[in-house]
């Protein structure tokens, strides 16, 4: 699947999506693994509400900062080394179980993807199903 982000911290509730291509797949019982391409987009669940929309990318860049000390700045002087390193932290990837031809997922978890780079981004996320 393919989407476009608008920058640092913009996330995307990718769930249907995948809800999608797992039905589509006809596995009744498996995985469907969920795949970011690129260095600086990362994949996970959250409640996805406004406010941990919000929170997610606060503490991430409380956590890891821009700053311009990071040896990949160093090397590139792109302003996204903080970008590399969040999305590190939180992964590219998640695989989820299917039981019923669907995502089993609780309540509140929705799958997501992060954009942890400081500019607008055309993503792909590879969603690869396996099972029965």
């Amino acid at each position: 699947m393919s989407l476009r982000t608008s920058g640092h911290g913009d996330i995307h509730d990718v769930t249907s999506e995948v809800t999608q291509i797992v039905s589509r797949s006809r596995v009744q019982i498996g995985v469907a693994h969920v795949f970011a391409v690129g260095s600086t987009a990362a994949i996970g669940v959250i409640e996805f509400e406004p406010g941990l929309q919000n929170d997610l990318p606060q503490l991430l860049d409380r956590l890891i900062p821009p700053s311009t000390s990071y040896g990949h700045e160093q090397a590139w002087h792109d302003g996204n080394g903080h970008s590399h390193l969040q999305a590190t932290l939180l992964g590219p990837s998640l695989t989820v179980p299917i039981a019923a031809g669907k995502p089993v997922l609780g309540t509140w978890q929705q799958i997501i993807h992060l954009e942890c780079d400081i500019h607008a981004r055309d993503r792909t996320i590879v969603v690869t199903v396996m099972g029965e």
